[in-house]
């Protein structure tokens, strides 16, 4: 994933915008400077228009944020822990960390972003509506009405019936109410987000082929999104199910190579890295427990005169997410944000390592989930 911005905190919730979400910025004052304002109050210079798109496009942006914490408030008072919240080109990623309790807490939360979204197009409405009544200037009455129109468009491209988007959460929750079966409820939202990518694909071909219109490669673009992204939340769902009565020890490498943390540089590259089939390595103190991780690729553009410094100076250090005992649930680790792109968790017993897992690992533990539902995996399209 691309390096993320740090935009701060709403109750707890990490919020974060990758350097993609410029585009929507400037995408949204490009449309409004040279399209749409200058349609509705002619003949004023460029400046002018500008001056007034880049604020409406940031307001914009910020309603791709308030449809997000609409999902994670309301997942954090169903008691579903929210990681972080992600703005990018397409818009906004909640990361919620766990599975609803119920079909109806399910439900609540993937509803909310849409009612979120329609109560700000009512707003911007009554908005445009009191600037008309005060016959207030079309540079002024005219963004009220385009953001009015884009929330209410937001919350109902949403609400289509496929996972990821919000209609394919609500599809999931109402089957889920139904089926009383999880997997299979999360299994037909993501058939039905492949079908709804499938159709955007189609249509924006078509509007590429007879109207010439350049928005036609936006929407192919989009349905790839979605179909790509729905068969992913599929095979999660799979090997969730695979791993939900397995633990930690299970599916773990044991006996890992460790780096001593106050071991030179140039003497761990050598009697270590040299020969061994990581990649990533947990860093251990004196006695032996984790304090750390350090990638090798790191290590290997440490300068020769910075050879004898120790380990620890260029390790990251190990957050506890990234701690696991042995017993612990092996599903949990599918949610896991990993440490230097590679290492996903650390399995201790408190005092020592005992094994660590990998992106590499849990890539055979998909492969597993997979091999192990056949059926499943050719209802999604694999």
């Amino acid at each position: 994933m691309s390096k993320v911005i740090p935009l701060g905190r709403v109750s707890g919730i990490r919020i974060g915008a990758q350097w993609s979400a410029l585009f929507i910025v400037g995408l949204v004052g490009l449309i409004l400077a040279t399209g749409v304002l200058p349609r509705a109050d002619a003949g004023r210079p460029a400046e002018v228009y500008w001056a007034v798109a880049v604020p409406v496009a940031v307001v914009f942006f910020a309603c791709l944020l308030v449809h997000e914490l609409a999902h994670s408030l309301v997942a954090l008072r169903r008691g579903v822990r929210v990681h972080s919240i992600t703005l990018w080109m397409l818009g906004g990623v909640s990361e919620l960390e766990d599975d609803a309790p119920t079909p109806q807490a399910d439900l609540a939360i993937a509803a909310a972003g849409p009612l979120a979204s329609f109560a700000l197009g009512v707003l911007f409405g009554v908005g445009a509506f009191v600037s008309l009544a005060l016959d207030a200037p079309a540079l002024l009455v005219q963004p009220l009405i385009w953001l009015a129109l884009m929330n209410v468009l937001l919350g109902v491209f949403n609400l289509l019936p496929g996972a990821p988007l919000d209609g394919g959460r609500v599809l999931r929750a109402i089957l889920w109410r139904r089926y009383h079966d999880l997997t299979r409820a999360d299994l037909a939202a993501a058939r039905a987000g492949r079908s709804v990518g499938l159709a955007l694909v189609v249509l924006g071909a078509a509007q590429v082929v007879f109207t010439r219109s350049g928005g036609g490669l936006w929407t192919m673009l989009v349905g790839w999104f979605l179909m790509v992204s729905a068969k992913a939340e599929g095979t999660a769902r799979l090997v969730r199910d695979t791993l939900k009565d397995v633990r930690v020890g299970e599916v773990m490498n044991p006996s890992p190579d460790c780096a001593p943390a106050w071991q030179e540089v140039g003497a761990f590259l050598r009697e270590t890295v040299a020969f061994s089939r990581q990649n990533v390595f947990p860093v251990v103190d004196v006695d032996g427990r984790p304090v750390g991780v350090v990638h090798a690729d790191l290590l290997t553009r440490v300068p020769e005169d910075r050879h004898g410094t120790p380990v620890r100076d260029h390790m990251t250090e190990l957050p506890d997410r990234n701690l696991r005992p042995p017993d612990a649930p092996a599903d949990d680790l599918l949610t896991t944000r990993p440490v230097e792109r590679e290492l996903v968790a650390v399995v201790t017993d408190g005092r020592s390592v005992l094994g660590m897992v990998t992106t590499a690992d849990l890539s055979v533990i998909y492969r597993r989930g997979l091999l192990l539902h056949p059926e499943a995996r050719r209802s999604l399209g694999g």
